[in-house]
C-alpha cells in the first residue's frame, strides 16, 4: 500500500478498520484527533469512544443485518 492509499475493511460482527492516509470529520465538519495510521470504526452504535470502536460489539450481540 503506498502513502496515500487507503482501505476499509468490514469485520463481521465488528468494527470498521481504516488503513492509510484518511481525515476522519464530526458532525460539523472538524477534524477528529486520531494518533494511528488504522483506526476501527463503530458500527454497533454502543461504543463510548465514538467514533472508534471500544468493542461494545462483543457485549451488545452485534451483527449487521441484510
Amino acid at each position: 500500500m503506498s502513502e496515500t492509499d487507503t482501505s476499509i475493511t468490514v469485520c463481521p460482527r465488528g468494527p470498521l478498520l481504516v488503513r492509510g492516509d484518511f481525515e476522519i470529520l464530526d458532525e460539523k465538519g472538524q477534524p477528529v484527533p486520531r494518533t494511528r495510521e488504522t483506526v476501527a470504526l463503530c458500527r454497533c452504535g454502543a461504543s463510548a469512544i465514538k467514533p472508534y470502536c471500544d468493542g461494545s460489539h462483543k457485549l451488545n450481540g452485534f451483527e449487521k443485518k441484510r
